[in-house]
This record gives structure tokens, C-alpha cells and sequence, in this order.
């Protein structure tokens, strides 16, 4: 059975948070977000801290959501979210103009992807990204995205990948004959 709705959330110097009925507001150095709390879940700010109450049994299922909601609130305006993305393949390559990122992907066109706002896109090298921001649902829906430009192929394992990602590795056609013998 998980705690995770009893632990505690430590609040970092510099983070002001504001609990209303049904909203936290959290504000720090990165920016402000606020979350919206289930019902019958409460919030108590006690000495740098912040705790998660739940009133009955019934939000049990709750309880937890919302802590790791405010919790990653509370990381994301101190320290950000980041997700880095590899691009492999011949000529493959991405291109930051302005807002927006230009990608080279084996396409008949190239691929324009506007950022947006709260997500900040840097292109180190032209073959890796790193997608950061202080939303974490927003951080890693920007990097499912880009991956679904052009997303991993089993055989030749061409694509944009996240940096880590294990990827099963098909064998091609075996045992094929050539059409001329």
C-alpha cells in the first residue's frame, strides 16, 4: 500500500505557495503554477513545509495524486523538468530559428515545430534537444511530440529517440532470394 500522500513536501527558500479552496498556487524563481486539488483533499503549510490531508476514506485514491502534483509543482518552479532527445539517422538534424525549431527528418519537406510558451527548446549539436520548463505533464508531452515526428524504427533504428531509450531491434528479411537468380 502507498504512503506517498502522508510524506511530507519540503518548501525551498524562495517558494511562496498560497492554498485556496480547490487551488495551490505555487510561485518560485522558475515561475507560477498553480494546481488544482481533488475535493476533500486540503493542504496545511507548517514551518517550510506542506502537508496533504484528506478528510474521509473516500479520497484515499486521491490522496496521493495530489501531493505528487504539488510536489512536482514545488520542483518545477525551483529546479525545471528536462527531457533530452537524441536524432539519429543520415541527415537528420534540427535547427532552432526564433520560436521556432525546424527539423530535416528524410521527409520531401522540413518540419516546423512551434515551442510553447513555459517550454524552452535548445538545440545543442545539430542531432540533440533538450525540451525544459517547469510543468512536468508539460515538458514531457512537448517530448512525446517531437518523438512522434519521426518515431524510432525498429529496423533501422532511425528516428528521434529520448536520450536513453532502449529500443528492440528487428532482424530484417532473412533467407529472401534475389528476383534475378
Amino acid at each position: 500500500m502507498s504512503r506517498i500522500g502522508n510524506k511530507i513536501i519540503p518548501v525551498p527558500s524562495g517558494v511562496k505557495i498560497q492554498v485556496k479552496d480547490g487551488l495551490v498556487d505555487v510561485q518560485g524563481p522558475k515561475g507560477k503554477m498553480t494546481v488544482r486539488v481533488p475535493g476533500g483533499i486540503t493542504f496545511e503549510q507548517k514551518d517550510g513545509t506542506l502537508v496533504a490531508k484528506r478528510q474521509t476514506e473516500q479520497q484515499r485514491a486521491l490522496h496521493g495524486l495530489a501531493r505528487a502534483l504539488v510536489a512536482n509543482a514545488v520542483t518545477g518552479v525551483t529546479t525545471g523538468f528536462k527531457k533530452d532527445l537524441d536524432i539519429v539517422g543520415v541527415g537528420y538534424r534540427a535547427e532552432l530559428k526564433g520560436k521556432t525549431v525546424v527539423f530535416a527528418l528524410g521527409y520531401s519537406h522540413p518540419i516546423e515545430f512551434p515551442v510553447p510558451e513555459g517550454i524552452v527548446i535548445t538545440v545543442e549539436r545539430q542531432t540533440h534537444l533538450t525540451v525544459s520548463g517547469a510543468d512536468k505533464n508539460q515538458v514531457g508531452q512537448v517530448a512525446a511530440n517531437l518523438r512522434a515526428l519521426r518515431p524510432p524504427d525498429p529496423y533501422k533504428q532511425k528516428g528521434v529517440r529520448i536520450t536513453g531509450e532502449r529500443l528492440k531491434k528487428k532482424a530484417g528479411k532473412a533467407g529472401a532470394k534475389s528476383a534475378a537468380a
